[in-house]
């Protein structure tokens, strides 16, 4: 069937960076272990799946910076060679405690076969998985797009252009390090756009960028096309819009596919629900109770006071159905709007990569199916494609200014600058500041300087983390961020004082080297100034 649109899947993977050598169980180190199980490594799994099953499709990932550097750090690869193998003798211990009861043995199994699968692909691309999105990059069906350094929020930045450069400039050399390539195109943090933004783009070669639905509704002068269609930046540079209908059916806990009654239950886990002195061995050394990763339940209702045991085959049916009645919808869409186009419309579905398998078990199955509808279906009239395919063959589109806009609850920069965070601010300027002044003034330093300079670059990119606000602002992990926060600014000010008196502390230096160790061949020349702008020197 002639193609009449088209759908761009856009998922998005970060974390920030959670590297703690000096804690053998540190608890968020576990977002990273639990991502590659139940995210990244099934991802893996079904894009392999599908290219050995003939089918061709297109989708696009983004990796940040700061995941990029994790899944490519030794310890935390050793790390993660722990923490699956104690869930391989969970589960295996799971297989004898249920064998007496069928219903519960089934699901057992289930991650018993998961958790080994899960190894044997993590040890075949060397405990690399950047090998494998590489692989599927130059295969053709992956188009690997960057991010900021740190997933810093660039709205909040725009008043030193310095440090936003930064943010791009260090994520871009991470791409081209990893990927011998240069990246198409980049998810701007938090889809976190202003004006003018897109000519730091332009200058770095970035082709394309997503904003919100309303960063799109709200350009100047308004697009003909709403969001489906791009935009081009008065810098040559376009932007896509996410379409709000498709983003709902997926995203939504109460409209959307992952609340259905057949799909695992995240909230109930063995780490809680099982006797203390069976599961001791495998939840934090004090005995905090934390997530297995084995949940034996359905969602059956709100709450958690009845839950059905979880039938594997019954959500693995319903992934299946569900991804067919997003393809109708996805079609009923594109028929009420080809008559109103002149080109072929393209649906932006973006969503966090962490979304399918941690958060929505069924994820990856569902996207499987999707993929696999899309490509077999003969009355199917929508292609898969990547951004920059649509920008090949529609190279001529409007050029409109997008609105500064995130995808953030109420769609600006609230959730980042909020009563509970805005203290943040002050001390990231201050120091933002400082570094342009320092990288400014070591125009030739000696080693142990250059040295100094590359880890204050590195501790103030990770002070200016969007998770840190976002974290503080939904009262989460809140003292994790907020210390996070506040030890990078103080490592950033103690370097600092080092700087201004000539006298070195080379045992802490090495010691923050080590323990803050991302981005290894980062230059702190990248916040020389942009406009010769003249800070004057403030207090930190």
């Amino acid at each position: 069937m002639e193609t009449e649109g088209f759908l761009s899947l856009i998922l998005h993977s970060h974390l920030p960076f959670v590297r703690h050598p000096e804690d053998n169980s540190a608890l968020e180190e576990d977002w990273l272990y639990e991502a590659i199980t139940e995210t990244y490594i099934p991802l893996i799994d079904i894009f392999s799946r599908l290219i050995n099953n003939n089918v061709n499709f297109k989708l696009t990932l983004s990796l940040s910076p700061t995941l990029i550097s994790m899944l490519t750090d030794k310890l935390l690869q050793d790390r993660y060679l722990n923490y699956i193998d104690k869930l391989i003798e969970l589960s295996e211990r799971e297989l004898n405690r249920t064998a007496e009861q069928p219903d519960f043995y089934q699901v057992a199994e289930m991650y018993n076969k998961n958790f080994i699968k899960c190894k044997k692909i993590f040890i075949g691309y060397n405990c690399n998985l950047i090998k494998a999105f590489k692989e599927l990059q130059e295969i053709g069906v992956l188009e690997v797009i960057t991010c900021t350094a740190t997933h810093g929020y660039l709205p909040l930045m725009s008043i030193y252009p310095e440090a936003v450069n930064a943010q791009l400039e260090a994520g871009i050399q991470v791409y081209e390090e990893h990927f011998n390539t240069k990246p198409k195109g980049i998810w701007l943090p938090e889809c976190g756009y202003y004006p003018k933004l897109d000519q730091l783009l332009w200058d770095k070669g970035i082709r394309y960028f997503f904003v919100d639905t309303h960063g799109i509704l709200n350009a100047n002068p308004k697009p003909h096309y709403a969001n489906f269609a791009p935009i081009y930046c008065p810098s040559g540079v376009a932007a896509f819009g996410r379409d709000v209908e498709s983003s709902r059916q997926v995203w939504s806990s109460i409209q959307g596919y992952p609340g259905d009654y057949d799909y695992r239950e995240f909230y109930r886990d063995i780490g809680f629900d099982l006797d203390y002195k069976y599961i001791k061995d495998y939840i934090h050394p004090k005995g905090f109770r934390k997530n297995t990763g084995i949940k034996y339940y359905r969602i059956t209702n709100k709450g958690n006071n009845h839950k059905d045991v979880y039938k594997p085959i019954w959500a693995k049916q319903k992934a299946v159905i569900h991804a067919k009645d997003f393809l109708e919808k996805r079609q009923e869409q594109i028929n009420n709007l080809k008559s109103h186009m002149d080109r072929p419309p393209i649906i932006i579905s973006p969503y966090d990569t962490e979304l399918f398998g941690h958060w929505w078990y069924e994820g990856p199955l569902w996207l499987e199916s999707l993929i696999s509808k899309i490509y077999h279906d003969k009355k199917n009239n929508i292609k898969l494609i990547t951004p920059s395919e649509y920008l090949d063959n529609f190279p001529i589109n409007q050029v409109a200014t997008p609105s500064l806009s995130s995808w953030g609850d109420s769609g600006y920069s609230q959730v980042w600058l909020d009563k509970s965070n805005d203290w943040i601010y002050p001390k990231l300027h201050a120091a933002t500041e400082q570094m342009i002044i320092m990288a400014k003034h070591f125009t030739n330093p000696n080693k142990l300087q250059r040295r100094l300079l590359n880890q204050l670059a590195r501790e103030l990119l990770l002070a200016q983390s969007s998770d840190w606000a976002f974290i503080i602002k939904n009262n989460t992990m809140k003292d994790y961020a907020i210390r996070r926060t506040n030890e990078h600014l103080d490592n950033f000010n103690n370097l600092i004082n080092q700087l201004r008196n000539d006298s070195f502390d080379t045992k802490h230096l090495k010691e923050l080297e080590d323990k803050n160790n991302l981005f290894p061949n980062l230059n702190y020349k990248i916040y020389q100034s942009l406009n010769n702008s003249n800070y004057e020197e403030v207090n930190i």
